[in-house]
């Protein structure tokens, strides 16, 4: 250590050191006592450190500081960590010292809140050298035997010495190493620690966390009757619907005569009869008209229409029309068909017309 006269040989053994409340650093301005003594060896004085405060500040600030940075780094208070609260909780385990005004509070709370929820309440000393192994193995113990479906730890206000055993590292990752989701409630509003930081969930006093984790029991009931009341309203009406249902098929004509139902499907089989007759009628009759156009239009071009009308056709015996004179020579045995038969002729002389 030095000041501006110069520096000071100076030595803190293992027995001061572990009381240490924060790391000491390079360049830090520091408080120390202890006592001075000649080094032996080479004749120069030497510190025997026995305490070391920073200068300014407290050394529980400096030690909350730095471990606050250092969980930070290693991603403790990360939200992607934080686990949900159950909505609603069967047992509930409390973690904070049997003794203090805190667990009373909380369990009044709870009772009147939610009283089917069950509390397990683990007794932990929450101050002093002893607190933060107690508490860090409280939250293991319930999470190993799975004692509940939440855990609250915290305990009531106090100076920053009172309340440094949640600003221990053991408490902090055995908190984030918790498969049950952890609250952390410890002192007053203002009041902050590293177990606020790493928990699940924070309550701003442990009454604040009786009331965050578990539902309102009057809340409740004014939702269930709520819903009650609406179901009930929809349960009527459709009561009343199914009631003029009822009236309405009570005095339907297939329930008043129950030959009914077999007349109206004699009437409804009469009447597709006659409109499948009326169809079919329909359609025959277009058919047959159809059919009458097309025999008078191919009996209009029938050749024994143009015969009849004193034209003839001839053919050589081979049955070949004859459509020019050059078809036949003189000689040739020749059939004219006339309007009523066929002729036999024989070609005596030609004459072609110009």
């Amino acid at each position: 250590m030095k000041d501006q006269d110069g520096a000071l040989r100076s030595v803190m053994f293992k027995g001061s050191a572990t009381k240490l409340r924060f790391q000491p650093q390079n360049g830090m301005k520091v408080i120390a006592s202890g006592r001075i003594a000649v080094f032996p060896r080479d004749g120069a004085y030497q510190l025997y450190c026995t305490s070391l405060s920073p200068d300014g500040i407290g050394d529980l600030y400096v030690a909350f500081e730095q471990l606050k940075e250092k969980l930070y780094q290693e991603g403790l208070f990360d939200q992607q960590y934080k686990k949900p609260l159950p909505a609603y909780p069967q047992t509930i385990a409390i973690i904070t010292s049997s003794a203090g005004a805190a667990v009373h509070d909380m369990i009044r709370i709870l009772r009147s809140r939610y009283p089917i929820a069950k509390v397990k309440l683990l007794p932990v000393r929450v101050q002093g050298v002893e607190a933060p192994a107690e508490i860090a193995g409280a939250i293991r113990f319930a999470n190993r035997h799975q004692l509940a479906d939440v855990i609250i730890t915290g305990r009531g206000g106090g100076s920053m010495e009172d309340l440094w055993a949640f600003n221990d590292e053991r408490v902090a990752r055995a908190i984030f190493a918790s498969d049950l989701p952890v609250i952390s409630a410890v002192g007053h509003e203002p009041d902050v620690t590293i177990a606020d930081f790493v928990a699940d969930a924070r309550a701003s006093t442990p009454s604040n966390a009786a009331e965050i984790v578990v539902p309102d029991q009057g809340e409740l009931l004014r939702n269930l009757q709520s819903m009650g009341g609406s179901l009930n309203y929809l349960q009527s009406q459709r009561i009343e619907q199914l009631r003029l249902q009822w009236d309405k098929l009570a005095t339907s004509r297939v329930l008043v005569n129950q030959m009914a139902y077999v007349e109206d499907k004699s009437m409804m089989l009469s009447y597709l009869q006659q409109r499948f007759g009326d169809v079919s009628a329909n359609i025959l009759g277009r058919k047959q008209q159809s059919l009458a156009v097309l025999a008078s239009s191919l009996d209009a071009m029938s050749p024994l229409k143009v015969l009849g009308r004193g034209y003839a056709m001839v053919q050589t015996k081979g049955g070949v029309i004859v459509k020019n004179c050059g078809d036949v020579a003189v000689g040739d045995q020749i059939n004219v068909t006339v309007g009523d038969g066929i002729l036999h002729c024989q070609v005596s002389e030609k004459e072609t017309i110009q």
